[in-house]
């Protein structure tokens, strides 16, 4: 699937519309700020127009959803331009280079909308193995066209699309994932940071796997020197894998999923690591009041747990929570051991989760240095003009003596 650009719809911002943050690249325009008449409400979701200022000038190409609060996603500056298999390849293409320059093996983040210039679709690479997830109704409209250009650039042979989570929703598309193209291996192994994580492809979480963590992983390994590690909310064992392969004398992670943690074990025993490993199902808060009746102490203590604010009206609730997490984390770590904190919600943002995990570590009755900041690692680039792809905070403190 294309289009013409010579008989495409051309949809108006309103005269006070944000003509000039348009023009310096910001990638969205919502439904209030465009001139919704009865014609360009019966455009197809997911149609490619012809952005104009309210004052006819052109502002760029761009996808449009009548469905969607984001209504207008920016697809490129030249008004003129045609959105198809070509034009894919080259995004893709820019993608594929820079992923190319940051890793020695093909695991990655591929695409991260926005930022690769591909908006709402995310592309992770497994290898042979691509997982799609797009999250916008253009995307879903040239799927067939984008899965094409994803395997003539990487050489993948095997394509999977992700339909899950409640973005697809408010787009208006539906939840059915299915395989694009070739077969989905059963076993699915990730080298990173010098141990083997099992993707759960199919049945996992988002697109099997989460590459966001892998630098604040690397930084946790180099904390994990003979150290006995804790990792909260440890999923696949993100964070207690990578201390392990680091040296660590062992680790324990605790989940609620009994999923999650079959994997994690056989990441352990593919990495030749599962004699120093161990995992506990259990809620995540009820385990730690449990170590502390329990008097365990570790050397390194990680929570990592979901978003507890994925939106403001959660934020005031979702900064307790995360508060409570570290004053429960702090009291399982020895004294002069290291704790890290992480936070994927895009509404508390740096100061305010950093604040929140002081006043737990204040309340749990301890001092703290702040050793480590860190964000989501460079194969997820930050769009400059979309605060939400910033999620990703990870702070490491050492707990004074």
């Amino acid at each position: 699937m294309t289009h013409d650009p010579t008989a495409q719809a051309t949809v108006r911002l309103r005269p006070k519309g944000p003509a000039r943050a348009v023009r310096f690249g910001a990638p969205w325009v919502y439904a209030d700020s465009l001139v919704l008449d009865r014609r360009t409400k019966a455009l197809t979701p997911g149609s490619i127009v012809r952005l104009e200022d309210g004052e006819r000038a052109p502002l760029g190409t761009a996808a449009f959803n009548p469905l969607s609060k984001i209504a207008i996603r920016l697809l490129d500056p030249d008004p003129g331009a045609r959105i198809d298999r070509a034009w894919l390849v080259e995004r893709v293409r820019t993608a594929l280079a820079l992923r190319a320059r940051l890793f020695d093996t093909p695991h990655y983040r591929l695409i991260h909308a926005e930022a690769d210039g591909l908006p709402g679709v995310i592309v992770d690479r497994f290898d042979d193995v691509l997982v799609v997830q797009p999250n916008a109704a253009w995307a879903e409209r040239l799927l067939p066209t984008l899965s094409d250009a994803l395997q003539e650039v990487t050489g993948a042979t095997c394509v999977y699309k992700n339909a899950s989570g409640r973005t697809r929703a408010l787009e208006g598309l539906d939840d059915h994932s299915e395989i694009l193209a070739g077969v989905v291996p059963e076993a699915l192994f990730v080298p990173m940071n010098g141990a083997k994580y099992r993707a759960d492809i199919l049945g996992g979480q988002k697109t099997g796997l989460f590459y966001d963590q892998r630098a604040n992983h690397a930084f946790a390994a180099r904390l994990a020197k003979e150290a006995r590690v804790l990792d909260v909310f440890s999923h696949v064992g993100g964070f207690a894998l990578a201390a392990l392969a680091g040296g660590a004398r062992m680790a324990l992670g605790v989940d609620s999923s009994g999923p999650a943690l079959a994997l994690a074990e056989d990441g352990a025993r593919e990495s030749g690591l599962d004699a120093r490993f161990a995992t506990r199902k259990a809620d995540a808060f009820d385990a730690m009041d449990a170590l502390g009746a329990e008097a365990a102490r570790f050397d390194l203590v990680i929570a990592d747990p979901p978003a507890f604010a994925p939106a403001k009206p959660a934020l005031e609730a979702g900064l307790r929570a995360y508060e409570r997490v570290a004053r429960k984390a702090t009291a399982l770590v020895e004294p002069g051991g290291c704790l890290m904190l992480c936070s994927c919600s895009h509404a508390a943002d740096l100061p305010a989760f950093r604040t929140a995990c002081l006043r737990g570590i204040g309340k749990a009755g301890a001092r703290a240095q702040l050793i480590y900041s860190g964000a989501a690692s460079p194969d997820h680039p930050t769009h400059p003009y979309l605060a939400e792809s910033t999620y990703l905070k990870a702070l490491a403190f050492r707990i004074l003596p």
